[in-house]
């Protein structure tokens, strides 16, 4: 069975999550480290580090992952955009760094107009920026980028596994760039994972294109739109256009069986106990 978990609040502090995902029946979860909303953010106190490290030692749940802020556009065609966005990306870098997460979860970024070419080559140098500035600080070990998969909403770039495939191979650092798979986006993007047919394509063409050894996490969301919609709207697990079925073919994977698997569904933590509990019967065949 997958690692289960959910995306907890950090409210009051990063360490405060802890706790929270483990009332709720974590096996991993996920946090944003700073305001998702903002560029500037106040830098994590000693306290809640130590704090943090401590009370995950303890815990058990294992990995955690971190979401980047919705405002990092790597793929902006304005330099400004572009300047901020390495910047609030170093600094998510060095949070989880700190605070010992291996995986930060971002959105590659959107083209806004420039074309998708010319928005992966400039996703491609902000990575490679911000991991080369990490490599330098030699601030322990260093966190893993996970490329989010997009549902190829307006001008995202990353909707197919031979965009983000682009990106990777593009880096001067690729062993320190894997791929977060969203249910949601890749059925809106048009893998119908539906279905057990669906679902083994969409492994395979992965696999060939970027490698399942880079698969490193997967978001667990229902789709409100239909299979190639190219609409990001979340629904609970089992109420959208994917169905229960969907997800018993990503719980009944063994080629997932390690892989955390993180919700991200509306309702939060009461409707996330219950889906944790519906996603491990699932499991179950």
């Amino acid at each position: 069975m997958p690692i289960l978990g959910a995306h907890v609040s950090a409210a009051g502090g990063v360490q405060f999550s802890i706790a929270r995902a483990l009332d709720i029946g974590c096996g991993s979860f996920q946090i944003f480290t700073r305001n998702q909303r903002r560029w500037e953010s106040p830098q994590l106190k000693e306290e809640e580090v130590s704090s943090f490290r401590e009370l995950l030692s303890a815990s058990g749940l294992d990995p955690v992952l971190a979401h980047g802020s919705y405002l990092i556009n790597l793929g902006a065609p304005d330099p400004g955009v572009f300047e901020r966005s390495v910047s609030a990306l170093m600094d998510e870098l060095v949070r989880c760094s700190l605070l010992g997460i291996p995986y930060l979860v971002i959105h590659p970024g959107s083209h806004l107009g420039s074309g998708t070419r010319a928005g992966s080559r400039r996703i491609v140098e902000g990575l490679d920026m911000c991991l080369a500035r990490l490599e330098a600080t030699g601030s322990g070990k260093r966190p893993m980028v996970l490329l989010e998969t997009t549902a190829g909403q307006g001008t995202s770039i990353g909707s197919t596994f031979e965009e983000l495939g682009h990106i990777r191979e593009g880096s001067v650092h690729p062993e320190m760039i894997g791929i977060c798979m969203d249910t949601c986006h890749l059925f809106a993007a048009g893998y119908d994972i539906s279905t057990s047919s669906g679902h083994e394509e969409m492994m395979d063409r992965f696999d060939d294109t970027i490698g399942l050894d880079r698969s490193m996490a997967v978001h667990l969301n229902d789709s409100m739109k239909g299979v190639g919609s190219r609409v990001d709207r979340h629904a609970n697990i089992g109420e959208g256009k994917i169905g229960p079925e969907g997800f018993a073919l990503f719980m009944r994977d063994p080629r997932l069986k390690d892989t955390p698997m993180i919700l991200e569904t509306p309702g939060g933590d009461e409707a996330y106990r219950k889906e944790l509990s519906l996603l491990r019967s699932l499991a179950v065949k």
